[in-house]
């Protein structure tokens, strides 16, 4: 079968969309390949096709865990075996969907990139017949990318493990960014393929104002059909949903301090209809197809032209006109800038940020390597004080320095820890046999069970000593209240995992050099998502697509400020039509200087120069008088 079988077999198109078979060709023909496609350009496809034509599994990397779930759902959905290993699986799980890769007859293995790093996963690797490693968001990878991660960083040691070409997709690089990708996953050639980025359905409207929520009323009233709100704090996607609702606008609010059960929920009547507006942070829209957006607003200004870009290209996609309106004042203008200093504290700040964290959660010196923490920032920041704004970005850079992940919105499993020595242990008796069989298995199975919480197995745990998962939580929830162990319940939250033994005072590497570089890089990102709201001349598409290293682009002739060029040459023309009418039918061609100063008081000096340009073509007679 050629590609458009497969195609038209499993996903049902009988065609390709622009670009996607020039990928997936240089794919089977083992290239190492780089595609940058805009949001919304069928990046699945270039490699799922390939891989269901290589014998083997495609290994996908993508953070990006209901992403990951969706699409693994939705190969089955279409016949197509898929599995999925990301952060919140217990190991017993993990080592189960690993074996089935390997020994299997599976088509695809989506793996989270914290996950390349563990001894069981590189075990099991070397046993897979891979027949691509993908790497989705793989601008990740990059220092110079917007959204870096380390762990991204395991990808180029793989290939040392696995011989098979690689795909690398990405819906927002810059030049410098694709160079960076291809050098850090050891391209054998620079095989770069690059979308065309321009949105001719996307009108970019920028709006200087003071009354931000007059002008949100106003689009959302007077443009039909469904939209996104993007803010940047969760109290504000609450309190604009709260005022668009007052004002009988069909709307909802969605970050990431929901529950999975809400948002799963909310997306769902969006994504049905049923709710015209979502109010939401940037935890909104990643993996998100929805075609029939007909506006996106900003109702703050982001940070970067990448995620400005990304987030505005949501709308649209079924190619019917959609409005991406940015609504800006100088208050964003003040805090964009103060983003560019706070986005970077002093590396003493962030090392003591580093200790912090370990002593937040009880960890001394030279211990903490492989734990898995559920880390709430908010109770971390009230325990020491800290300012918001500056602990998070200190958290990150520590992250984007190697020493932890932070992964959001992750499903923890329950965690055990026995709070009794162990020889105090079987001295105990227990109303409950159970209670008694439940603490073995959990000895046999687990180390660290004495020293701290370790995330234990429900389902495995309950099949060993007989009983249903609801019943070995009464079992544990009876342990704890008698002070016999310390149990954590399930939860879902933001998890921190430890990459080594906490270091000494002075001991923190946090590579000075590569702090300066990231702070330029970021500081320039700023400044030029400002000059793109400052702007009055250029067209708005084509300022994106030049940063994106798309040269020469054509102007959109839709975005505002092709709106305004377009009423002032329509203005010009109406000038010189009425000029050439007063001299030829009005004053006969016998005229002077002073008449035409007459004839339009308010503009002589635009009217003068005017005057010379249609005499010198010939279209009116000269004044009397000498111009």
């Amino acid at each position: 079968m050629n590609p458009s079988d497969i195609l038209k077999k499993y996903w049902g198109y009988d065609s390709f969309r622009p670009m996607q078979e020039e990928i997936i060709e240089a794919a089977l023909e083992g290239k190492d390949v780089l595609a940058i496609l805009p949001t919304g350009g069928g990046k699945s496809v270039c490699f799922q096709v390939p891989a269901m034509m290589r014998e083997g599994i495609a290994i996908v990397v993508t953070p990006l865990i209901a992403l990951m779930k969706d699409q693994v759902r939705n190969l089955e959905d279409r016949g197509i075996k898929a599995l999925c290993v990301h952060a919140g699986m217990g190991s017993r799980e993990v080592d189960l969907v690993l074996n089935n890769a390997a020994y299997g007859d599976f088509k695809f293995l989506y793996v989270s990139p914290e996950r390349l790093r563990t001894r069981l996963f590189l075990n099991y690797i070397k046993e897979m017949n891979v027949s691509l490693l993908v790497v989705d968001e793989a601008h990740c990878i990059s220092q110079w990318g917007y959204d870096f991660r380390p762990d991204y960083l395991e990808i180029g040691l793989l290939r040392t493990v696995v011989d098979a070409p690689v795909i690398a997709l990405t819906a927002t690089a810059t030049p410098q960014v694709a160079e960076d990708i291809m050098d850090r996953l050891g391209f054998e050639g620079r095989c770069l393929i690059t979308g065309d980025f321009a949105r001719r359905n996307l009108s970019y409207i920028v709006r200087k104002c003071d009354d931000k929520t007059g002008q949100l009323l106003s689009i959302c009233s007077g443009i039909d059909g469904t939209g996104i709100v993007y803010v940047r704090s969760r109290k504000r996607t609450e309190e604009l949903s709260a005022l668009l609702t007052s004002n009988g606008i069909s709307a909802s609010f969605y970050h990431a301090g929901l529950s999975s059960a809400l948002r799963s929920e909310r997306q769902e009547q969006w994504m049905k209809g049923s709710c015209r507006i979502m109010v939401c942070t940037n935890a909104f829209g990643m993996g998100i197809d929805k075609s029939d957006v007909r506006f996106v607003v900003h109702y703050d200004v982001p940070d970067s032209p990448e995620a400005y870009f990304q987030e505005a290209g949501r709308g649209g996609r079924d190619g019917k006109r959609c409005f991406a309106v940015l609504l800006w004042n100088s208050d964003d203008i003040r805090r964009l800038r103060q983003t560019a200093t706070m986005a970077f504290p002093s590396l003493e700040y962030m090392e003591d940020i580093y200790h912090k964290v370990h002593s937040f959660h009880e960890i001394p010196y030279d211990a903490g390597e492989g734990r898995q923490l559920k880390f709430e920032f908010e109770a971390f920041c009230r325990h020491f004080s800290l300012q918001r704004m500056m602990a998070y970005n200190a958290l990150r850079y520590i992250e984007r320095s190697g020493h932890w992940t932070l992964a959001e919105d992750v499903d923890i499993q329950a965690r055990v820890q026995i709070r009794v020595e162990r020889s105090e242990l079987y001295e105990l008796e227990f109303p409950d046999s159970r209670m008694t069989a439940l603490l073995e298995v959990l000895m046999r199975k687990y180390t660290g069970l004495f020293s701290y919480p370790v995330p234990i197995d429900e389902d495995f745990i309950a099949s060993r000593i007989g009983v249903q998962v609801p019943m070995l939580r009464q079992l544990l929830y009876k342990l704890s209240l008698e002070h016999v162990i310390r149990y954590i319940p399930s939860d879902h939250a933001t998890v921190m995992y430890l990459h080594h033994d906490r270091l000494r005072p002075k001991n923190v590497n946090l590579d000075q050099e590569r702090y300066g570089l990231l702070k330029d890089s970021t500081s320039v990102r700023i400044n030029r998502m400002i000059d793109y709201v400052s702007e009055t001349e250029v067209c708005r598409s084509a300022y994106l697509l030049e940063y994106f290293g798309q040269k020469d682009a054509e102007d959109c002739g839709t975005c505002d400020i092709c709106r305004a060029a377009s009423r002032t040459a329509k203005s010009a023309v109406d000038m010189e039509e009425g000029l050439i009418e007063y001299i030829i039918n009005v004053m006969k061609g016998s005229y002077t200087i002073a008449d035409i100063r007459n004839w339009n008081p308010l503009s002589a000096e635009t009217v003068l120069p005017l005057l010379r340009r249609i005499v010198d073509e010939g279209k009116v007679p000269p004044p009397s008088d000498t111009l």
